[in-house]
């Protein structure tokens, strides 16, 4: 088959006994003095040149699979399904796809079946060099003030004064405010503990929530709690769901009722 002539193949090989690679370029960590002979399925053995680790790039993620004995001959990668359960992986073969699950990550590997029921894995990115991203700034002010944590100029005017800290650079402080600091250390108003506004008659305010969904579910198949509560009586009508979308069902029902029960009509309805 065509894939097979491409380096970044894997088969997944249930009758291999160790991950086994071709190309010594794929490998991040290598011990070439390591030596063994592995045998076939061909009866026939074939030499080991090393073993290490190989980094490879799966729908976006990047896995390491260690153990990878290096064949010189090999046409194929391949990884074996036993050695996988052995690092306490969990392989799933259903419905003509292969799925592996990690104990912690949960579903790391997804891959089809093929036209000859073979499954394999298409990596990339393996021939990448290591590279270092980096930032720089030329405001060393806000470089330091980063550092500690967004702490205050004024304190770095501090650290700088009074030589608190060796190293640090002499710098004038800016005006500018930090945009971070803003949003995360700006004060918040207090809650009143009284309200400036009370109500002064029957149904001029009326309070409501819903509640749920609740498990178990009630005898009657009820599922949510919903409450209409008086500001000024502080009196509370109390209505059992099935569903969230009955809610406005009830509240007709309990307006009709209530202002019926007072006399009045409800002013207004507060709820989240």
């Amino acid at each position: 088959m065509n894939h097979a002539l491409r380096k970044d193949v894997w088969f997944l090989d249930s009758r291999c006994s160790h991950h086994m690679c071709g190309d010594k370029s794929l490998f991040h960590v290598i011990n070439k003095n390591f030596r063994q002979k592995v045998e076939l399925g061909n009866n026939t053995r074939i030499d080991v040149l090393g073993k290490g680790n190989v980094k490879l790039k799966v729908n976006g993620l990047t896995h390491v699979v260690s153990v990878v004995f290096f064949v010189l001959d090999l046409k194929t990668n391949l990884l074996s399904i036993g050695q996988l359960q052995d690092k306490g992986l969990t392989i799933l073969i259903q419905y003509g796809y292969m799925n592996i699950y990690h104990p912690e990550k949960e579903l790391i590997i997804h891959t089809e079946m093929t036209t000859n029921r073979m499954f394999l894995l298409l990596t990339n990115s393996l021939h990448q060099k290591p590279a270092c991203l980096y930032n720089s700034t030329p405001d060393l002010a806000y470089l330091w003030h980063c550092r500690y944590g967004h702490l205050s100029y004024n304190g770095l005017r501090t650290l700088q004064t009074k030589n608190m800290v060796h190293g640090i650079p002499q710098f004038q402080i800016p005006s500018t405010v930090c945009a971070t600091c803003m949003i995360g250390k700006q004060h918040r108003d207090p809650i009143p503990k009284h309200n400036n506004w009370r109500t002064t008659n029957k149904l001029q305010l009326i309070h409501t929530d819903l509640c749920g969904p609740i498990s178990p579910i009630s005898n009657s198949k009820r599922r949510y709690i919903i409450c209409f509560i008086d500001d000024f009586t502080r009196k509370a009508w109390t209505y059992f769901l099935g569903e969230k979308s009955e809610a406005l069902h009830i509240f007709k029902r309990c307006k009709n009722y209530v202002e019926k029960e007072i006399g009045g009509y409800i002013k207004c309805l507060r709820t989240d």
